[in-house]
């Protein structure tokens, strides 16, 4: 049994297996993989936010502007796309991921530099960019017959039968997992989220290393936003309001600890995923969403008590090895 413990991600699974066994009792279709393959597909944004989320995390620190981050971006490229509908497509995800970098890059600074509670400072600009959402747009939105045929069809395309959002959500899976585990920066995250003080001992910038991860989080929530925008067609003030509570609730039912250093990519992506499920099945299933919030609160609840439980001691094996060397 606490062999098991260990790997939070397999009782995740496993709840998730439980899921859509319950789910299917009512619903026999939901378990087939076309299906799934569907819920896969409408939770890949989630999922892509709650990597970049994760990184913040790792080093003890948390991003709450990462949907008014994606507000503003989405904004920003689908006004590019109404006024400019020639614009190539790839240019403007790379706006769209520049402007999100530029965004998470304040959050950094001010926490670099500035010394200031990463909670203060994303909650201070959470509003400043709603706001700037407003003040650019003037209130109004950009509907879909302002969008050109590119911009909204471009991951709705297929791949191998496989939408181009779900591909997009792979390719940035594996690139997290490669930073993670195969990269010293990826280690320097966890290395200071496990303990600030030796990290710096270790030749560790800690300010500069928390200062990336939150240019990561800005520049995943950059691509998002344009995700959001072709993906829902309109643009608003009000796209993604609240979703911040999502991204960090996939990220604790993955079992990334709030503390810091402990957390994986599959335990993100299967956090995301568990949502996914539970947002997108219930209601088919004629599930009251009172119900729907009382059970997504309980996994909150349920995975902040086994992280609690993990081997916060012990940390991850790969820091454990750094400091035997």
């Amino acid at each position: 049994m606490k062999t098991l413990l260990k790997h939070r991600e397999i009782w995740l699974l496993a709840a998730i297996a439980a899921l859509v066994a319950l789910i299917s009792v009512r619903f026999p279709g939901f378990a087939r993989p076309g299906n799934l393959a569907t819920v896969f597909n409408d939770t890949s944004i989630l999922m892509i936010l709650a990597l970049g989320q994760m990184v913040v995390i790792l080093t003890r620190s948390i991003d709450l502007s990462m949907a008014s981050n994606l507000a503003f971006t989405g904004m920003v490229v689908a006004m590019i796309n109404a006024a400019f509908p020639a614009f190539p497509i790839p240019l403007l995800m790379l706006v769209a991921i520049g402007v999100g970098l530029l965004l998470g890059a304040l959050n950094g600074l001010l926490v670099w530099k500035l010394g200031i509670p990463s909670i203060v400072v994303s909650l201070g600009t959470l509003t400043i960019y709603r706001g700037a959402t407003f003040l650019i747009s003037g209130g109004a939105w950009v509907n879909a017959d302002q969008m050109s045929p590119a911009f909204v069809g471009l991951q709705r395309l297929q791949l191998l039968g496989v939408p181009v959002l779900s591909w997009i959500a792979i390719v940035v899976i594996v690139l997290f997992f490669i930073l993670l585990t195969r990269t010293s920066v990826g280690r320097s995250f966890y290395a200071i989220g496990v303990n600030p003080t030796a990290s710096v001992y270790a030749g560790i910038d800690v300010g500069r290393t928390k200062f990336l991860a939150f240019c990561i989080s800005g520049a995943v929530a950059g691509l998002c936003g344009y995700l959001w925008i072709s993906r829902y067609v309109i643009a608003s003030v009000e796209v993604a309001n609240g979703y911040e509570l999502n991204i960090i609730a996939a990220c604790v039912i993955g079992g990334i600890s709030i503390a810091g250093g402990i957390g994986s990519v599959a335990g993100a992506v299967l956090g995301a995923l568990f949502l996914g499920i539970i947002s997108t099945a219930l209601p088919v299933i004629n599930v009251s969403p009172f119900w729907q919030m009382a059970i997504s609160g309980s996994a909150i609840l349920l995975a902040v008590v086994l992280n609690a439980r993990g081997e916060r001691k012990q940390g991850r094996i790969i820091l454990r090895k750094a400091e035997a060397a």
